[in-house]
């Protein structure tokens, strides 16, 4: 039986958290900065939201393909890319990332950004803010995220799986993935909710109420025993964390405010900086 993969959902956040959001980028996100392009490309980040927000017009389920994008990118070599990058048995060839959408919205910001800051940009900030912006569309909260990730050049199939989260984990499965990304229990209950792949090419929707909205329903549906998988039930039943789940479900604006300390750690997880890696020229290959 073929295995599915744990993918990503279908972002304000108070103040009271810019602070602690602060300390996490400049600390554990290494060389990651806030405004990272105001001198090399101060348009960079409005490109972005611009072909985000195109896409998504045209497109309604582009907010939930990017998602997954950023998530299955984090969790396979880092927030690098490397899940972008086209070729015999890349990322993209695992039958757990078949059904990944999005990669033509990074490819056409990538572009526009090619034209006007050449070798500025990097896709990996591409996705990650993409990401970020697609959650706002949608009614989430709008967060502020550092930038200066640079593009890995290694994709390799065989790493997808040993990553990646199955929809079938128990919840000692789960966190101990989560754990090994940097990530806590807090963080699992957070960024899990999402649309799950039942396969390469068949989309199951966990939240039919509200799927194109951004909103704490998935876990109100929880509540009422609507998990669609044993990696949602899980939960729910775990005592460690079934109180979060409650509270999720009943406050909305704590969702959101959990939701961007977790994204942030999210888009963190790998990051190469500096002198590591590159700046692609194009998404789906690597300069050499």
């Amino acid at each position: 039986m073929e295995k599915r993969a744990f993918v990503f959902p279908f972002f304000h956040i108070s103040c009271s958290c810019l602070f602690t959001i602060f300390l996490f980028a400049t600390s554990a996100s290494g060389s990651l900065v806030f405004n990272f392009y105001a001198a090399s490309c101060p348009i960079a980040e409005l490109i972005v939201r611009d072909t985000v927000s195109s896409s998504s017009s045209s497109d309604p389920s582009i907010p939930g393909k990017l998602l997954r994008l950023v998530f299955h990118d984090c969790f396979v070599e880092g927030c690098d890319a490397s899940l972008t990058l086209q070729g015999n048995n890349t990322e993209q060839s695992d039958p757990a990332n078949r059904s990944v959408g999005g990669f033509s919205v990074i490819e056409s910001a990538k572009r526009v950004l090619e034209f006007l800051c050449p070798g500025a940009v990097s896709c990996a900030d591409i996705i990650a803010l993409a990401a970020r912006d697609a959650v706002e569309i949608v009614g989430g909260p709008m967060i502020q995220i550092p930038t200066g990730r640079r593009d890995g050049m290694v994709s390799i199939a065989s790493n997808v799986r040993p990553n990646i989260l199955d929809t079938s984990f128990t919840m000692d499965e789960m966190i101990n993935r989560f754990s090994n990304k940097g990530l806590s229990l807090f963080d699992l209950v957070i960024l899990s909710e999402c649309p799950t792949s039942a396969s390469p090419s068949v989309q199951v929707n966990n939240d039919p109420e509200t799927s194109m909205v951004f909103d704490n329903q998935y876990y109100r549906n929880l509540l009422t025993n609507k998990g669609l998988f044993q990696s949602d039930s899980a939960l729910l039943s775990d005592n460690r964390t079934r109180k979060l789940v409650e509270d999720l479900a009943n406050d909305q604006e704590f969702f959101f405010e959990s939701w961007g300390q977790s994204f942030l750690k999210l888009t963190s997880v790998g990051v190469k900086t500096g002198d590591e890696g590159e700046i692609r020229r194009s998404c789906a290959s690597t300069n050499a």
